[in-house]
């Protein structure tokens, strides 16, 4: 199997760094003409350069710089939705504010991007329309609640648009992400695990308990995220929509999310 996706329009959101900068890059090995954004614009030109790839500084979790981008990309033939923060929170202190901006980023996000795109791809006849979301969605952790619970909405919003766009020729999918090596998490390692390279961060975050459950036993490469997204971008996989595919490493302990 080769995927080959030449002629192809893809926006990656939040692919400046981490799990994002890993789809963008498979998408771009697959020939596909990929839109590098994020909110800082100096990472997000480095980025684009490194790729090979445009690039569009545009904060999406905010209604104007969704429509910045709009301006600048008015369509796309893939989307990827991967915008998105996890902050480590006491549920009981997480104050109003901090769950509309959470929401405000990790689904808003997203629905606007799809709200505009989504239409589009339909005239044409062709679109892939992808969500990264998390395990999260399905087993909230207890000290990110309200991370967990914008994971478990992007899922009904994906099922969603992907209902909405019955028969078009456009799928939507979510990506169910495990614990990743993202930049994010390497940070978080750095401060619980000071002074420890990255295979001793590694060994002590799997032997802490924090990816028990997990199948593979280790934490997930960002390009292994990459890897199942690229394929649900493509023309291989136009028999799957409204689903949420899991790449959590057998993590959930179920037979279907």
């Amino acid at each position: 199997m080769r995927i080959d996706l030449s002629g192809r329009v893809a926006l990656v959101t939040g692919s400046s760094a981490g799990i994002g900068r890993a789809i963008a890059e498979s998408l771009a090995r697959a020939g596909a003409d990929v839109v590098v954004n994020g909110r800082n614009s100096a990472r997000v030109a480095e980025v684009a350069a490194e790729l090979g790839a445009r690039g569009i500084a545009a904060d999406v979790s905010t209604a104007d710089g969704a429509q910045q981008l709009f301006a600048q990309l008015p369509d796309v033939d893939i989307l990827v939705n991967n915008t998105g923060a996890f902050p480590a929170r006491p549920v009981f202190d997480i104050e109003d504010a901090e769950w509309r901006d959470l929401f405000e980023t990790n689904v808003l996000s997203g629905v606007r991007l799809t709200r505009h795109y989504g239409p589009r791809m339909a005239e044409r006849g062709l679109g892939r329309i992808v969500f990264v979301s998390s395990e999260a969605g399905v087993q909230p952790p207890t000290n990110m609640v309200h991370y967990g619970m914008t994971k478990t909405a992007q899922l009904a919003v994906s099922r969603g648009y992907a209902q909405a766009l019955a028969g078009t020729g456009v799928t939507v999918n979510s990506v169910l992400a495990g614990p990743t090596m993202s930049d994010g998490v390497l940070a978080m390692w750095d401060d619980l695990y000071p002074g420890l390279d990255r295979a001793a961060q590694e060994a002590q975050f799997i032997a802490d308990g924090r990816v028990a459950g997990s199948l593979l036993g280790r934490v997930i490469r960002p390009e292994e995220i990459a890897h199942l997204v690229t394929y649900v971008a493509s023309d291989y996989s136009s028999a799957t929509t409204g689903r949420a595919l899991g790449v959590d490493g057998g993590l959930v302990p179920t037979i279907l999310p």
